[in-house]
């Protein structure tokens, strides 16, 4: 609230003569300052809102004399009538004016000029004004044409102007000027969140002149996208598509504003995560090779500034997978080739990657694993493949199709085969790639190790939570195992719970064994959405696992949260 105040009244000032400038100049120039300054105004109306709601009407004029000059200045602006919510703002204002029981003849009158604003705003709005008139005259229309029931017809008018100029080309006769298009676009900022409005807006977006420069007008762009992103406006993709082919700090914003959404709960499961991007067009707008490399080195910088958070690589994953999906949709045949998509990447491994899982018998995805390993085995630790960039650049691909992965630790428990080897690099590399051959070698060791206590277990009609805690935990007779050993272990230990025949009577009791922290509670319950989330995509049939997978989830996740609210209440409580 005090800084409310503050703002507020440092800024009264100012925009007391902006007012002032706009009612008495109705120039082009005049109304052209007035739609740049629409935003800044209208936040300042929110300002304004916080203080007055504090307060009385006397207290009002007392502090603000002037007030009612700037109101009424600010009621009989059409500009700012049309612009977003300016005037919800302006009428939640006015009734901060009116005293519910008046005491004397002036609190009287003030009413009766309030109620007589707040009449002038409610009704129907007037197109009949001279400024409105300029504006039509500027359009190439006379005000003796028009009508506000004609505004329908104005907007189709000008779209069909807008797309012959696009067919005619060169003929430059038929053409709409550049100026009268960077006109049209810089006129429309205050007026985009209006339905009627929503035809011209695409007509703009999607027009593509002959111009070496681009003629819409920058703060249109911005308008556009943050009345998108904010769903106060309804575009088709391929407008918004134009929108952010045309203005890159709109495709940044709207990259941003995702990862906002991606990071504003305590915790986002997948679903949610599918949900967020789809809404957000950008996997079908990055089927444009230009809007897909963007997006994907923003994902890389978020990926390197958390140092790999899970969250983050969830997020990529499952943005790969809509993106693949809306890539398919939309190209039968590919329009660009994957090489624009992946530059820097080996193009057979790209393709072998893109084979979704469900397209391939399950008996032969330890043979498509065991491929995959090796390619990715050999551009890494082979130095004549430095094209292909190194070990990052190959597990940054990789990530992209982290389900791999995942299937690769399945496999691993339930498989009878021999392509361990190749499985166990594979999944050693995806956890850690910036590890060196030996390092690699180490952990595969100790998985091994742990992977052959589990098979032996896996088969036994008696299991005890002791015998698996083994597996994860650490032993006194050794020393420490590094932390992603540990992690790994736990990952083979959690996909034997699911699919051993013994494992589901002791499930419960083996992860509160092998759980003693919140960070590891959290990784398990990420295994396990993740887990549920790949097995509905490639529609596995395993309906025992899968009730187990659910229950574990849900009881982890009850778990986790009465226990941070009790963490709220004792710091609460604190004094």
């Amino acid at each position: 609230m005090a800084q409310d105040s503050v703002d507020f009244s440092s800024h009264y000032q100012f925009w007391m003569q902006k007012l002032s400038v706009w009612e008495h100049a109705s120039t082009l120039e005049t109304q052209q300052d007035t739609c740049l300054h629409l935003p800044r105004f209208q936040e300042f109306l929110r300002q304004m809102y916080e203080v007055l709601k504090e307060l009385n009407s006397s207290t009002i004029i007392e502090r603000f004399p002037t007030i009612g000059q700037l109101l009424a200045k600010t009621c009989w602006n059409p500009f700012i009538l049309a612009f977003d919510e300016s005037q919800k703002i302006l009428i939640w204002c006015l009734c901060c004016l009116i005293n519910k029981e008046p005491q004397n003849s002036e609190e009287s009158k003030l009413n009766s000029w309030t109620r007589g604003l707040l009449s002038q705003i409610l009704s129907a709005f007037r197109f009949d004004t001279k400024e409105v008139d300029l504006f039509i005259q500027s359009l190439g229309y006379t005000p003796e044409d028009y009508c506000p029931g004609l505004l329908k017809n104005m907007v189709l008018s000008l779209v069909s102007e807008l797309r012959e100029n696009h067919l005619n080309g060169f003929n430059t006769q038929r053409r709409m000027v550049p100026e009268k298009i960077r006109f049209l676009s810089r006129i429309c900022i205050p007026l985009v969140t209006l339905p009627d409005i929503e035809p011209l807006v695409e007509a703009l977006l999607t027009y593509h002149g002959h111009e070496t420069q681009e003629v819409l007008w920058p703060e249109f762009f911005d308008a556009v996208n943050e009345a998108f992103l904010l769903k106060k406006i309804s575009l088709p993709t391929s407008a918004v598509v134009c929108l952010w082919l045309r203005h890159l700090p709109s495709l940044e914003k709207a990259t941003l504003h995702l990862f906002e959404k991606l990071i504003s709960s305590e915790r986002n499961f997948l679903r949610r995560i599918e949900y967020f991007l789809k809404d957000s067009l950008l996997p079908e707008a990055a089927c444009h090779p230009a809007i897909f490399r963007i997006v994907d080195e923003m994902f890389r910088y978020v990926l390197l500034e958390t140092d790999g958070a899970p969250e983050v690589l969830a997020a990529i994953q499952v943005f790969t997978q809509c993106f693949v999906e809306a890539l398919e949709k939309k190209n039968k045949q590919l329009k660009f080739t994957l090489k624009t998509y992946f530059p820097y990447a080996s193009p057979s491994l790209v393709m072998v990657l893109l084979q979704h899982p469900k397209e391939i018998p399950q008996e032969l995805w330890l043979q498509t694993l065991k491929h995959i390993s090796e390619m990715l085995r050999e551009i890494v630790e082979d130095q004549t493949h430095r094209s292909y960039g190194g070990p990052f650049e190959c597990w940054f691909l990789f990530i992209h199709f982290g389900g791999w992965a995942d299937i690769a630790a399945e496999q691993l428990v339930m498989s009878e085969t021999e392509s361990s080897e190749a499985l166990l690099w594979l999944l050693a590399f995806s956890y850690s790639p910036r590890d060196g051959s030996l390092q690699r070698a180490q952990t595969m060791v100790e998985l091994k190790a742990a992977l052959i206590h589990l098979k032996k277990l896996f088969r036994s009609p008696t299991l005890s939570a002791k015998d698996l805690q083994a597996v994860a935990a650490e032993s006194p007779d050794r020393d420490p195992r590094p932390a992603l050993c540990q992690q790994l272990s736990r990952r083979l230990l959690l996909n034997f719970l699911l699919w051993a025949p013994g494992g589901h009577a002791i499930a419960w009791e083996v992860i509160t064994l092998v759980a003693p922290t919140d960070e590891i509670t959290h990784e398990i319950i990420g295994f396990l959405d993740q887990t549920l989330y790949r097995w509905d995509h490639l529609c596995e049939e395993a309906p025992r696992s899968r009730k187990l997978a659910r229950e574990l989830l849900a009881e982890l996740h009850a778990s986790s949260t009465s226990q941070l609210k009790v963490g709220r209440g004792c710091r609460d409580q604190d004094p």
